[in-house]
């Protein structure tokens, strides 16, 4: 069995880092004296390119992450056991790695499309995960 579990907490781990990217840049900008703590206002582009694809992976994470985590823990609190399901999981994952790879690969065309290729396979495989843990649960 794979155990989904793993998967949610590296998720988990993946959006800690990327916050921690981003504090630590707009920490490090503030010591310097290069901004004031309150210049660095939300939806605006703010810093250099990269940093601003950093701060936008992080809220694509931020934005999945409650999904999968209901999916996985309902999954788990109902004791029903999937190895369909447990490796669904680690997809959702990869597919996680894969979107915000190439979201801070650039902004090109292909880029682009391998970043929504990553929120595809995400989405398809939350829809997967809800019918199996809802067939489990009737």
């Amino acid at each position: 069995m794979l155990n989904s579990v793993f998967p949610l907490i590296a998720f988990t781990a993946w959006t800690i880092l990327l916050v921690l990217t981003v504090a630590s840049f707009r920490s490090i900008q503030v010591l310097l004296g290069q901004k004031k703590s309150n210049e660095f206002p939300a939806w605006v582009q703010h810093g250099s390119d990269l940093y601003w694809r950093i701060n936008r992976a992080h809220l694509n994470c931020v934005e999945t992450l409650p999904i999968f985590g209901v999916l996985v823990l309902t999954f788990l609190v109902s004791g029903y056991q999937n190895d369909t399901f447990d490796l669904l999981a680690w997809i959702v994952f990869g597919a996680r790695i894969l979107q915000t790879s190439a979201h801070l690969s650039g902004g090109g065309v292909w880029n682009v499309n391998v970043r929504f290729a990553g929120f595809l396979i995400q989405h398809i495989s939350f829809a997967t995960m809800l019918v199996i843990l809802v067939r489990s649960l009737l």
